[in-house]
C-alpha cells in the first residue's frame, strides 16, 4: 500500500523539479598520458519546488564554473572509477549547495544526478 493512502488532505506533496545544464559540461582532467584526457557530463539538479528552477537558471554560470573547476582537478584514476565518479558527484553536489547558500541563503538542491558520464 502506498504512503499517500495515509496522507491527510492538507499534506503538501513535494513536486520535485529538475534543472539540466545546457550544453553538457566538458573539461580536461589530470591525465597520466601525453594526450589530454577529457570528461563530458550531463548534470541534472533536483529541487523540491519548480519555482527554484528560476534561481538555478540565474546562477547557472556560477554553478557550472564550480563543477568545471572540480572536474578539472580530478586525476585520471578517479575519473575512470565508479567510486571516484560518486566522490566527484558528491563534491559537485556539496559545492553547488554551498554556493546557493551564499547567494540565496539556502541550499536548494536535494540531489544531483550525472545522467551522462563519458571520459577519454
Amino acid at each position: 500500500m502506498s504512503h499517500s493512502a495515509f496522507a491527510a488532505k492538507d499534506d503538501v506533496v513535494d513536486t520535485y523539479a529538475y534543472y539540466g545544464f545546457t550544453p553538457d559540461i566538458v573539461t580536461n582532467y589530470i591525465s597520466n598520458r601525453k594526450k589530454l584526457g577529457f570528461v563530458k557530463i550531463s548534470v541534472e539538479l533536483m529541487v523540491k519546488a519548480p519555482e527554484d528552477l528560476v534561481v538555478l537558471q540565474h546562477h547557472d554560470p556560477l554553478l557550472r564554473a564550480a563543477i568545471l573547476e572540480i572536474l578539472g582537478a580530478q586525476t585520471e584514476d578517479k575519473v575512470k572509477s565508479l567510486v571516484g565518479k560518486e566522490e566527484i558527484r558528491r563534491e559537485c553536489y556539496e559545492a553547488v549547495n554551498r554556493l546557493l547558500q551564499q547567494e540565496v541563503g539556502k541550499p536548494l538542491v536535494v540531489n544531483m544526478l550525472f545522467t551522462k558520464y563519458l571520459y577519454d
